[in-house]
């Protein structure tokens, strides 16, 4: 059986619960309240200045529930974690505010940048809201984080927002405003755009002109904005490399001593060339007991592909 193969057969496994049934879902860590009116925009304040997103709808997101889902660290291993990913985060946005990439009009935008592994179970968004949540603390730029993982949509139900209109709305219907599904959160700084209502044709509408246009423009809602997406497993989605060419910068998150190194290489195959990509090591051991927090370290975190081509998985 190919690596494929036994990747789809653990997703489908863990969809039918596998032979101890279907889990309870874990209840969410956010929930949707309407919106406080904010101040209104001076005349002439620049876009990356003004208020984003619904102007009905807002998220509020509850700090005790996130760290018992084991979303965030517990307090006596904050500051350690929060390192990690601040390790994580800087060559991300060296990357994306570089002079020279940002003027390359051939390339996708290094502001946008995609969260995916080679197949599920890898920590992937987990990744994705833990480096949402580090990007917000940053105090000139914001991060507009994406559930495209339809699938799975855990971003979504983890903060409670799955019924709400998202991604494949926009998609399906190009007249729905971008902005409109943008949710705002009570973090400074934090956005998410839910799933939406899944469609039977998501393979297509991932894969089609209408997804690059919602990228460009959701990019295009603060100039100095991330665009943080977290993608489905690239080995299990026909759209992985389509998707990969939409954003400037790739993630790549591999499981230590769980991953096979075939599915890394194959992985980076289907990314291809266009994007910059990074490999993030989770799951990793250290003697500095970082990975004590459920499991989970990150030592160094990002490190060039072609580097990572090198070195044993």
């Amino acid at each position: 059986m190919s690596i494929v193969e036994r990747a789809i057969k653990r997703l489908q496994d863990s969809a039918q619960g596998g032979a101890k049934g279907p889990r309870a879902p874990s209840p969410p860590v956010g929930r949707v309240v309407p919106s406080v009116a904010a101040p209104g925009t001076p005349p002439g304040e620049p876009r990356s200045r003004r208020e984003i997103g619904s102007t009905e709808k807002s998220i509020h997101i509850d700090y005790d529930a996130l760290r018992q889902r084991g979303l965030l660290p517990p307090e006596h291993q904050q500051r350690q974690i929060a390192h990690q990913y601040r390790l994580l985060k800087r060559p991300l946005l060296k990357a994306a505010f570089d002079a020279a990439a940002a003027h390359d009009s051939t390339a996708a935008s290094p502001r946008t940048i995609m969260v995916t592994s080679a197949l599920p179970g890898e920590g992937k968004t987990f990744t994705s809201i833990n480096l949402a949540l580090s990007l917000a603390l940053e105090k000139d730029h914001r991060v507009i984080l994406i559930d495209g993982d339809a699938p799975k949509p855990h971003v979504s139900h983890t903060f409670g927002v799955a019924s709400e209109a998202g991604l494949f709305d926009v998609l399906t219907n190009p007249g729905l405003p971008v902005e409109s599904v943008v949710l705002p959160t009570d973090i400074r700084g934090l956005y998410i755009v839910p799933i939406g209502r899944r469609s039977d044709s998501a393979t297509e509408l991932l894969s089609s002109a209408r997804m690059r246009q919602v990228v460009a423009e959701l990019q295009a809602l603060d100039d100095y904005g991330i665009v943080l997406f977290d993608s489905p497993p690239i080995l299990l989605t026909s759209e992985a490399q389509v998707l990969a060419s939409l954003f400037g910068q790739v993630v790549l998150v591999v499981r230590a001593s769980g991953t096979p190194q075939q599915a890394v290489t194959d992985a980076l195959a289907m990314i291809g060339e266009g994007p910059r990509v990074g490999l993030l090591l989770n799951q990793a051991l250290h003697d500095n007991n970082v990975g004590g927090y459920y499991g989970y370290g990150y030592g160094d975190g990002f490190v060039e592909s072609q580097q990572a081509g090198q070195n044993e998985s």
